[in-house]
């Protein structure tokens, strides 16, 4: 039986996607695996029923709890960044939100670790995921600005809550050869990629502007 809330009709549906898809392209994403994994995974299934026809807009969206879903245009840029042109083996999430953007990682990484210090949009993230029979992904209630080190080391760490400084934990989480994208800053954000060139030795990209909701510290159960 066809699930028309995965599959989507009219402003949910498939050629909806591909509109999206040219879209990004026009915006500068030339990594074919990430949009591959953009056309794949269904946006509208990660937002409220209400706002499913804005899904594939270029605009973020709320999902509760003072959360949102980022961009199209944000999640293919941040994945493309992490994976540059790379086969990726194992990526640390901060901040599940939704699960789309853990979603589109599932698609480019062989394992994902996503953290969510919220837990009912944890639960609610999780429903969506298995619903898209997507097996691959480990989901965390945890304080993601402390990371999953026991996990570790990732080599690729994607943030998505602006933090108001790097956290070294995250940093020393990164493998050697590894990428780190992350909003930096609290009224001016910029995206920041990290590399990891040695033990002790990374060096720093500041990119574009960006508006993410801020990193929080601690877990919330209810």
């Amino acid at each position: 039986m066809v699930n028309k809330r995965i599959d989507g009709i009219g402003m949910t549906s498939q050629r909806t996607r591909e509109r999206m898809l040219m879209r990004l392209r026009e915006q500068g994403i030339r990594d074919e695996m990430t949009l591959a994994a953009m056309s794949e995974i269904p946006r509208h299934v990660f937002v409220d029923e209400a706002l499913s026809i804005r899904a594939y807009e270029d605009v973020s969206l709320p999902i509760g709890f003072g959360q949102t879903i980022s961009q199209p245009y944000i999640v293919a840029k941040m994945t493309e960044l992490l994976r540059a042109g790379k086969t990726l083996t194992k990526v640390l999430e901060v901040g599940t939100g939704c699960g789309y953007q853990t979603a589109v990682l599932s698609k480019v990484a062989q394992e994902v670790y996503t953290v969510e210090r919220i837990r009912p949009l944890l639960m609610k993230a999780l429903t969506t995921l298995r619903q898209l029979k997507l097996s691959n992904i480990k989901l965390e209630n945890a304080d993601g600005s402390i990371g999953l080190a026991d996990f570790g080391p990732f080599d690729g760490i994607i943030v998505t809550a602006a933090a108001s400084h790097i956290p070294e934990s995250l940093m020393q989480q990164l493998a050697i050869g590894g990428r780190m994208v992350i909003p930096v800053g609290v009224d001016d954000q910029l995206l920041h990629l990290i590399e990891r060139t040695s033990e002790d030795q990374f060096v720093t990209t500041k990119l574009e502007p960006v508006k993410f909701v801020p990193l929080l510290n601690g877990v919330k159960k209810d």
